[in-house]
């Protein structure tokens, strides 16, 4: 008699077992349902986030506004070339003088002071310019006054990003100047491409420019 009662007494109760596991899974089913509203949410956060950053408009620079460090020199663009190149020149300035920003253009034979030095005029014309492109062909390596020209840049800004702009044409890479070597070039196999890949490049500058002159003004 003493045996079975203690029996009984040790035996588990069906309703705390069936009750422990019901309430075992009722708690694992709102963590699991949880869990994946945690990641419904956390999905959803993610997509609102990347949503918001795609729509997010993007502060544009306006380069040609009245007090633009634009203005700040005579010219947007100096182009050095031989005389030899004079004709493609004369459409690339063309080409900038024509865009929506009506790039300054520095062109040697048109724009130099009649009776002033070579040198002067040279320097001058690299000391005023924001960006100096190198139309590179074999007519350049030759002409020792391009050289000075692209001498006096690199001395200008020798690290300045986007301000020397060395465009190659008919030359082997092996002929492009050493002290260009820290510089990437455009090639220029198909004129329209080159020239809007020099436009973009000017204009990348020139706000650069204006971003790093407001952010001193702060």
């Amino acid at each position: 008699m003493a045996g079975w009662f203690r029996r009984l007494l040790h035996k588990p109760k069906p309703s705390s077992v069936e009750s422990f596991k019901s309430s075992r899974s009722a708690s694992s089913s709102p963590s699991s349902s949880s869990s994946s509203s945690a990641k419904s949410s956390s999905s959803s956060g993610t997509s609102l986030a990347t949503s918001s950053i795609s729509l997010s408009p993007v502060s544009a620079v306006d380069i040609s506004a009245s007090d633009s460090p634009r203005w700040d020199k005579r010219y947007d663009v100096c182009i050095c070339h031989s005389e030899g190149d004079l004709e493609l020149v004369e459409e690339l300035v063309s080409y900038l003088e024509g865009q929506p920003e009506s790039f300054r253009c520095f062109l040697q034979l048109r724009d130099a002071v009649a009776g002033s030095a070579v040198v002067t005029e040279l320097c001058d014309a690299v000391q005023n310019s924001h960006c100096w492109v190198m139309l590179i062909t074999p007519g350049f390596l030759q002409d020792p006054w391009c050289r000075y020209q692209m001498h006096q840049a690199l001395a200008e800004a020798p690290m300045a990003n986007g301000r020397t702009i060395p465009v190659l044409k008919d030359v082997d890479r092996k002929d492009y100047p050493r002290e260009l070597w820290n510089l990437y070039y455009i090639y220029m196999a198909l004129k329209e491409k080159s020239f809007k890949q020099i436009r973009d490049t000017v204009v990348r500058y020139l706000q650069e420019l204006c971003r790093s002159s407001t952010k001193r003004t702060e």
